[in-house]
C-alpha cells in the first residue's frame, strides 16, 4: 500500500485548530483526576486526553487538533489510527487474542520472524526471537551475545539510551530521570566515547579525526578492562535520548572492525531510528555497516507493543531451549499490526521521511544564521533535532528547549525534548505527515525559536 492510498484512508481533518487553551479545561480537569490514581513517577510532556489521532494529528477531548512531532515516541510511524492496521488487529482479536507462543504456536510469529530475517541488514543465516518492549529486545540480546561467548562484560557508549529496566538503566548514559534513586545498577557495564561531531570527548577538527581519536579511546577503553572479557558492543545509529546525534562517518565502520578483531558480538540498537525513521528501512544502511544482533521495536508493529531480536543463525541459536521468551513475548495481536506495517512500508513512505527532512531543513537551518542559540541542526529523514546553545561557548540552554517547547505546545504543536543537557529538541512526526501541515507547525516552532532569541 503506498502513501498516497495511507493518507486517503485518514479520516481526521489535518489542519491545526485551537478550540480552547491548552490544555483546556476538559483535559485540565480528566488530568487532576489522573493525579489522584496514577503514581507520580510517570511524568507528562503535555497533559491532553487524546479523543482521536490519525495521521499528522492528534484531537483532544476539548476540540482542539494538535499537530503531532512525536508520534508517540517513533511509534505510530503510519499514524496513530492507520487503517491497516486496525483490521487485522480486529480480525485477529476475533480469532484469540493470546495463547503464549512457548505453549502453542500461530502462524503470525513465524512470519513476523522471517520478513525481519529478510528485511534487516547483513547477508548472513539469520534467526529472530519477538518480544515485547524495547528494553525486553536490549536485554535479550546481551543474554544471547553472553551465551554465545561465554564472556560477561558489555561496552556501551556516551549519550546512550537503552531503556528502563536494571541492565538497560545501566546501559543508559542519562542519569536523571534513568538512573537517579534506583541504584545500585549492575557492574559489568563499560562505558566509552562516542563520536559526537559538536561536542567530542577527546578533541579532532574534522570528521576524521573525531572518528580516529573516537575509536583510539574505544580500543584504549577495551584494552584496559581486557578485550577478551566483552560478550557484546551496543550501538544506536543515531542515539535518540542522547540528543538524535549522528556520529561522524566511519565510526560504526570502525566500532564493526573492532568488533571484528575480538569476537566481540555488534548489536545495532535500531529501536527508534529502524523501519524507515530515517528514509532507509533501517538506519545502519547509511554506513553499510550491519550488526551482528539488530533491534527493532517502536515503529514495529504501530503502537501494539512488539519488539524483535534479529541476528545471525549461531549466536541466536546458542542459547539453550526456554532461554529465551515471555508470557506476551510475540503476542498474536501484534504480530498482525507488524504484518499490516511490513504491507505498507514500501519506498513511497521512505521517500516521504526524506522529503520531511528536507522541508525541515529548509525551514529551521537558516535560524543557524539568524540566531544566537542554534548549535545544530541535525538527523536523518523523519528523525531530526535542534541542539540549543550559546555561540561561540557550546555552553547548553536547557531552560530554552524548555520554553521553546512550552510555546509549542500553547499553539497546538507537540514537541518533545532531548539530550544529555536536557537542551536539544526532537522532530519526530509520522512517516505520512503532509507537507502542509508539516509546514505548519514547523513555522510555530520556527517562529517560538526567534522569540526565545
Amino acid at each position: 500500500m503506498s502513501l498516497q492510498n495511507i493518507a486517503r484512508e485518514i479520516t481526521i481533518d489535518q489542519t491545526r485548530h485551537l478550540e480552547t487553551s491548552i490544555p483546556g479545561p476538559k483535559s485540565t480537569q480528566r488530568h487532576a483526576e489522573r493525579e489522584q490514581h496514577v503514581t507520580a513517577g510517570f511524568g507528562v510532556t503535555l497533559p491532553v486526553f487524546v479523543e482521536a489521532a490519525d495521521g499528522g494529528i492528534i484531537q483532544d477531548i476539548d476540540g482542539n487538533r494538535l499537530i503531532d512531532f512525536a508520534s508517540g515516541i517513533a511509534v505510530t510511524s503510519l499514524g496513530a489510527s492507520n487503517k491497516r492496521v486496525a483490521q487485522r488487529v480486529a480480525a485477529q482479536i476475533e480469532k484469540f487474542s493470546h495463547t503464549c507462543f512457548m505453549v502453542t504456536e500461530y502462524d503470525s510469529f513465524t512470519k513476523v520472524c522471517k520478513w525481519l530475517n529478510e528485511h534487516t541488514p547483513g547477508d548472513f543465516d539469520k534467526r529472530t526471537g519477538l518480544f515485547s518492549t524495547g528494553a525486553e529486545a536490549v536485554e535479550n540480546a546481551i543474554k544471547i551475545a553472553r551465551s554465545a561467548t561465554g564472556r560477561p562484560n558489555v561496552l556501551v557508549f556516551d549519550e546512550a539510551y537503552h531503556g528502563r529496566s536494571l541492565l538497560t538503566m545501566a546501559m543508559t548514559a542519562k542519569e536523571n530521570p534513568y538512573q537517579l534513586n534506583f541504584g545500585p545498577m549492575p557492574r559489568e557495564v563499560v562505558r566509552a566515547a562516542s563520536a559526537n561531531p559538536l561536542r567530542p570527548v577527546y578533541g579532532g577538527s574534522t570528521p576524521a579525526e573525531i572518528t580516529e581519536k573516537s575509536l583510539a579511546s574505544v580500543r584504549d577503553t577495551l584494552a584496559t578492562h581486557g578485550a577478551d572479557t566483552f560478550a557484546a558492543m551496543v550501538i544506536e545509529p543515531i542515539q535518540g535520548e542522547g540528543g538524535f546525534i549522528v556520529p561522524a562517518p566511519g565510526f560504526l565502520t570502525g566500532l564493526r572492525e573492532i568488533a571484528d578483531e575480538h569476537g566481540i558480538v555488534l548489536v545495532i540498537d535500531e529501536i527508534q531510528a529502524g523501519l524507515g525513521r530515517t528514509g532507509k528501512l533501517y538506519a545502519s544502511e547509511w554506513e553499510g555497516v550491519a550488526g551482528d544482533i539488530t533491534l527493532s521495536a517502536k515503529a514495529l508493529a504501530n503502537g501494539v507493543p512488539l519488539s524483535a531480536v534479529t541476528g545471525r543463525a549461531e549466536l541466536m541459536n546458542a542459547v539453550h531451549s526456554g532461554g529465551l521468551g515471555g508470557t506476551y513475548a510475540g503476542n498474536p495481536v501484534a504480530c498482525e499490526a507488524a504484518l499490516a506495517v511490513f504491507e505498507q512500508l514500501d519506498q513511497s513512505v521512505l521517500d516521504n521521511a526524506a522529503k520531511i527532512e528536507q522541508t525541515v531543513r529548509e525551514v529551521l537551518e537558516p535560524l543557524l544564521e539568524e540566531t544566537n542559540i542554534v548549535a545544530q541542526v541535525r538527523g536523518r529523514g523523519a528523525m531530526l533535532a535542534i541542539e540549543l546553545a550559546d555561540k561561540g561557548t557550546l555552553e547548553p540552554r536547557p531552560d530554552l528547549a524548555r520554553s521553546i517547547a512550552l510555546a509549542c505546545h500553547a499553539q497546538g504543536v507537540i514537541i518533545l525534548t532531548c539530550g544529555t543537557y536536557g537542551n536539544v529538541i526532537r522532530l519526530l512526526p509520522p512517516l505520512i505527515i503532509g507537507e502542509e501541515l508539516l509546514r505548519d507547525g514547523l513555522q510555530v516552532l520556527a517562529g517560538a525559536i526567534k522569540d526565545a532569541a
